[in-house]
């Protein structure tokens, strides 16, 4: 039946007229009917395909002429018929009057940044005198068979094509271009840098649309861009390592005839020729930098299927992203961070970031002129910082300061605090930022807001920044505290009144201040405020561990006894605010009159119930222990804990408990009620005997169960020491431990406290511990560097 075919009849119909949801451009939707007529003109084969066209309208403005502007684009759009002239008068109209949406406005932002991806500057050394036509297609293909200048004008006109979107769809239908152009990229793209950027360049038009990332991929174009850009940079490396040799050479040679002034022809001409060399050099960089920026970008795109992604990353893609950070090109830059900041969302390329150095590459960017390179610059590293070690070389190779600086700038300014967040979260770098002018500008960008809100990020930095003393003084400075404690009173800002807690926990200039804050304080402790509230200023009242401060009178004009003793019960509140009380409890409690009036209240016995609800809880122990050591501190209550309650027998089987600082309060507060009390000095005396004793036999047992070692000491009669608690009761047990527990067996002095601190010798007033856990905010933090 092909045989009798004659003719072909194509016809092509428009269907309908819409406007664009994101851009200044009208839609044409049309019709393709072709059909093969036979000798009879009666249709043989016949195929139907639908198709759109965008007609795009820039320079529609509020005062353009809508109807002049309908007719030119009915005149240019052979696919609009004349009839349909008053619809696309209309259509045109709504365009104008048209107001983007919040996600349109995001939308066209998108399409813009795509664009300005897509336009590359033209490619020196190809010239051509001829505008390409989509229907020479074959001509150009043709081409790509001769020589390399060939290639280059065939691949160029292509180029030309490709460029525009609406060809695209066409170009993919032909095989033999694509399969031609992948084919002299893949053989010749080492001989020509003009020929393997212009076909990249063709391929990169393709990938800026995901429906040809399949094309792109068939063709292997990304593993092949991977092996452009991996062999260039070693290019580089030896261009830079020869320029170098002969830089040294020139120099050389340039001092030794320096000095004979009959060779000065021969110098000016060195210096000719290095700088032709020179020049030379930067003509060969421009031209990879051009073809590295094609290759990059066209694997960026690629990247959106993240399968893709992970074969970059199996190829080393980071590595070879890193070393192009040392270029100076600022938009090839702009390519290579985006494309980093990318990769940085995921844990493995982010740990291959840390491992080539990325963070000393980027330090150099920060700050840069370039408004958009440095936006970007921050918001990698804002990504990295999330990794603690990537945060400690950030603060090594200089970025605190840098950082800081960028808080004055308006572009930055969020970004830059995000990332002095991160670090200030490590207590080994809050001290650092002492050195830079960061807390004056956080501080007065804090008293710069609104009293409505502050921003999450600013309030967050300053509260981990006042854990550190020095950083609290200069927050403290003129009249910060009282700005600070007026807003947050006035505003019940609980995150305000977190950092002030931080800041009146350290010892020195600072606490002296908070003396006039004590009554605002404690009349918010009551019932009816929000729990959060309380909690934040329950626990700054705790920090005020001030000398001479009448404990007995605030609790009584403030009525709080009642308060605190309510909240010891178990559930009575959430957790952290029951362990705020005890703190409380505790600071009171360096007040011996203050002490004494809890102990008649009945605290104590609420105090061993909660011990044994929360006796998991090592920072509960802790503070209740740190309590008892309080109460048994003071003559007026000491007799009410040793007689009365069953503390010390709950002190005695925590002394050996597995916390280190537990054990520490129980041990001073042992000492105390064994120093006092006979009966409960000899069983504090006899169970230190007897752990230590267990501990030698278990030692013995695991000994003897190793037939092969030998005794760790051998007829040595230091073996004695094993039996004794103290290295000084004898091991055959012929002086009970008892002895050494009896006071008059001693000297007959019973040696007395006093007022000694035993957590602070240096102190006159007893400090209560930080926390169970070790750590004090006075302590100084270690660099490793």
């Amino acid at each position: 039946m092909q045989d009798d075919a004659r003719y072909l009849k194509r016809k092509v119909t428009a269907s309908s007229l819409d406007v664009h949801p994101t851009e200044k451009a009208l839609v044409v939707h049309y019709e393709v009917e072709a059909s093969i007529l036979g000798e009879t003109g009666d249709p043989m084969v016949g195929e139907r395909k639908e198709g759109q066209k965008i007609v795009r309208v820039k320079s529609l403005c509020p005062s353009t002429d809508v109807a002049a502007l309908a007719k030119k684009v009915v005149e240019e759009c052979k696919l609009i018929p004349p009839s349909r002239l008053p619809q696309v008068e209309q259509l045109l109209y709504y365009l104008q009057n048209r107001k983007s949406s919040p996600v349109v406005a995001k939308v066209e932002k998108k399409e813009k940044k795509a664009m300005k991806l897509r336009e590359l500057t033209p490619f020196e050394g190809v010239e051509l005198n001829e505008e390409a036509s989509i229907t020479k297609v074959d001509e150009y293909v043709e081409l790509l068979y001769e020589g390399i200048p060939e290639k280059i004008r065939g691949s160029a006109l292509i180029l030309q094509l490709a460029r525009n979107p609406d060809n695209l769809e066409e170009l993919l239908h032909n095989e033999a271009a694509l399969g031609a152009l992948a084919r002299v990229l893949r053989e010749d793209w080492k001989q020509s840098v003009e020929l393997a950027t212009i076909i990249i360049y063709i391929f990169f038009c393709f990938s800026s649309f995901s429906q040809f990332h399949a094309v792109v991929s068939h063709y292997k174009i990304g593993a092949l861009c991977m092996n452009v850009v991996e062999h260039e940079l070693k290019k580089y490396d030896v261009w830079r390592e020869e320029l170098h040799k002969k830089n040294k050479a020139y120099i050389l040679f340039y001092v030794i005839i320096s000095q004979v002034s009959a060779f000065s022809t021969r110098n000016g001409s060195l210096r000719r020729d290095q700088s032709k060399v020179l020049k030379k050099y930067q003509g060969f960089v421009a031209k990879q930098e051009q073809l590295l920026r094609v290759s990059l970008y066209l694997l960026l795109n690629l990247a959106e299927d993240t399968r893709t992604e992970l074969k970059m990353r199996n190829k080393n893609i980071v590595g070879l992203l890193v070393k192009v950070l040392d270029r100076d090109d600022e938009e090839l830059l702009v390519l290579v961070v985006s494309f980093l900041k990318k990769l940085s969302i995921f844990l493995e390329n982010k740990n291959d970031m840390a491992e080539v150095d990325t963070v000393e590459r980027l330090a150099r960017l920060v700050p840069c002129d370039h408004e958009d390179l440095l936006n970007l610059t921050l918001r990698l590293l804002l990504n990295l910082s999330f990794d603690s070690g990537l945060r400690a070389k950030m603060v090594e190779v200089g970025l605190l300061p840098k950082l800081s600086a960028l808080l004055g700038d308006e572009n930055n300014c969020q970004v830059a605090m995000r990332i002095l967040y991160h670090i200030s979260i490590d207590d080994r770098f809050k001290g650092m930022f002492v050195y830079t002018d960061c807390v004056p500008q956080l501080m007065q960008m804090l008293f710069e807001c609104s009293e409505e809100e502050i921003e999450a990020e600013l309030i967050s930095v300053l509260i981990n920044l006042a854990a550190n003393k020095k950083n609290a003084q200069v927050m403290c400075e003129g009249n910060g505290l009282k700005m600070l404690m007026k807003r947050a009173l006035k505003m019940k800002d609980c995150l305000l009144m977190k950092m002030i807690r931080n800041i009146s926990q350290h010892d020195g200039p600072t606490k002296p201040l908070f003396i006039d804050y004590v009554g605002d304080l404690a009349a918010e402790i009551r019932a009816e405020e929000e729990e959060e509230w309380v909690l934040e200023c329950l626990g700054t009242l705790a920090n005020f561990t001030i000398p001479d401060l009448d404990w007995e009178l605030v609790l009584k004009e403030y009525n709080l006894v009642p308060y605190l003793k309510d909240k010891l019960k178990p559930g009575s509140a959430e957790d952290d605010l029951i362990l705020e009380v005890v703190i409380m409890i505790g600071t009171v409690s360096m007040d011996d009159s203050c002490a004494a009036m809890l102990a008649k209240s009945g605290i104590i016995p609420a105090l061993i119930e909660l011990l044994n609800a929360q006796q998991e809880d090592d920072e509960f122990v802790c503070q209740i222990v740190y309590v008892f050591y309080q109460m048994v501190f003071h003559q007026a209550t000491r007799d009410v804990i040793i007689k009365d309650t069953q503390a010390p027998a709950y002190l005695i089987d925590l002394m050996h408990d597995k916390n280190a600082e537990i054990r520490k309060v129980c041990d001073n507060t042992l000492d105390i009620i064994a120093e006092y009390d006979e009966e409960w000095g000899r069983k504090i005396q006899s169970e230190k005997f007897r752990f230590h004793n267990n501990q030698w036999l278990e030692m013995v047992e695991s000994r003897q169960a190793d037939e092969s070692e030998p005794f760790l000491y051998d007829n040595d009669d230091r073996t004695d020491l094993f039996y004794s608690a103290d290295g000084i009761t004898p091991g055959d047990g012929s002086i009970s431990p008892d002895f050494f527990c009896d006071p008059q067996a001693s000297n007959g002095d019973l040696h007395h406290l006093g007022d000694v601190d035993v957590f602070d010798q240096s102190s006159s007033s007893p400090g209560r511990p930080a926390t169970a856990y070790g750590f004090r905010p006075d302590e100084q933090p270690f660099y490793p560097y």
